[in-house]
């Protein structure tokens, strides 16, 4: 019964140091964005620059929407 509820235990901890981990990777991924946008976006077509937490949503939207999707011809 214990062995049981340690393998759970592990489970869960694993769990979310993976959903910790692909978070932070997520939000690190955010400052490229920010910056490429700040240098670019601006003095090309006149939008303001972002923040960091706006890069960040730009990123799991673009994520989101913008899916690659490959297909198996089976001829």
């Amino acid at each position: 019964m214990q062995n049981a509820i340690a393998k759970i235990i592990v489970a869960i901890i694993t769990f979310g140091g993976v959903i910790f981990m692909l978070a932070g990777l997520g939000l690190l991924m955010a400052f490229p964005i920010m910056w490429t946008w700040d240098a670019t976006m601006p003095h090309i077509f006149g939008l303001p620059t972002i923040t960091w937490g706006q890069a960040w949503c730009l990123n799991f939207l673009c994520g989101y929407l913008i899916k690659s999707s490959t297909t198996i011809n089976k001829s």
